[in-house]
């Protein structure tokens, strides 16, 4: 397997953070006093229009972000510089977006590093992409597999658009990643699944990880979750894949009045990780007591081979 060559080092390019004055040609996010949002891109000479009249650019352009504005008929906004999280959860979209409460747990759990060489497939509307290219840094690399060309089109849109221009650690490879991925003889430090069937990919990706690696999938439903950890076990390369769902709750808190908000965002997808052994490796044979009728004549999926039931205990 070859070695990725490091990417040019460019703290801006990398970063996706603009600091100082706004300036033309940048985004940025009016908060009314309702909460609602609206992200502008700033020309100058033009204007934003909305219910509460209208602000010209050029009293935006020039100033430091964090202050209050009103339009034309008296309402107030506050504008600053949208964050990734509000920026992947309002962008244009082809495929579903990855929550940010997804991506932060993907790039901690499946420890993404300064320097890593990330595999991702799919690309979908480069929501998580933005958030890998950050956490691999200056000497890192993502290569992301997408197998359709439109949704591979916004999400190399929605990275630019985020990153101010091309992102040079950055490859987008329009195709299969199952036929991709061997023949781009990458040595890859993280691969991220999120496709339909990521069960497909588990071969491809065990070729491509280092020993140690670590594979992370994102998947929907309980019986794509089923499959894939399935798929993961009868590989035998893998350590036991770990599965988890995150549920995010806002409260509302004032004076004596705390209690939770009448939002959340509950079931998004599950996780799966599991890291690579080294070749020619198994893992310790697993003794449990299955559930009865886990591995009966109903179940249809991969069965591990090795699997021993503990009966005796």
């Amino acid at each position: 397997m070859r070695e990725v060559d490091p990417a040019p080092a460019d703290a801006d390019a990398w970063s996706g953070v603009h600091r100082g004055l706004l300036h033309e040609g940048e985004w940025v996010r009016l908060t009314d006093a309702k909460g609602r949002r609206h992200n502008v891109l700033l020309e100058a000479g033009k204007r934003f229009f909305s219910n509460r009249g209208h602000l010209d650019h050029d009293e935006l352009i020039g100033r430091d972000e964090g202050f209050t504005v009103t339009s034309s008929a008296g309402g107030e906004y506050l504008v600053f510089r949208p964050l990734l999280s509000e920026f992947v959860v309002s962008m244009p979209r082809g495929a579903a977006v990855v929550y940010p409460k997804d991506a932060a747990q993907i790039v901690a759990f499946a420890d993404v590093y300064p320097g890593a060489v990330v595999v991702e497939a799919g690309a979908g509307s480069g929501a998580l992409t933005c958030s890998l290219l950050r956490a691999v840094g200056p000497h890192g690399r993502v290569v992301s597999f997408e197998r359709r060309e439109e949704f591979a089109d916004v999400a190399r849109a929605n990275v630019t658009r985020f990153f101010g221009g091309d992102h040079p650690a950055w490859q987008l490879i329009v195709g299969d990643v199952v036929v991709g991925l061997p023949g781009a003889e990458l040595s890859a430090d993280r691969v991220i699944l999120d496709l339909l069937a990521p069960w497909e990919c588990v071969d491809a990706a065990g070729e491509s990880l280092r020993p140690g690696g670590l594979l992370c999938g994102y998947v929907a439903t309980t019986t794509q979750l089923s499959r894939f950890v399935e798929t993961l076990r009868v590989h035998g390369g893998f350590t036991e894949p770990q599965s988890w769902e995150s549920l995010a709750r806002d409260w509302h808190v004032e004076g004596l009045a705390v209690r939770p908000g009448h939002k959340m965002i509950g079931h998004t997808a599950f996780l799966v990780t599991a890291r690579r052994l080294a070749p020619g490796q198994r893992p310790p044979l697993k003794r449990r007591r299955p559930a009865p009728g886990a591995y009966g004549p109903d179940y249809t999926g991969p069965r591990p081979p090795d699997f021993v039931a503990d009966i005796t205990d």
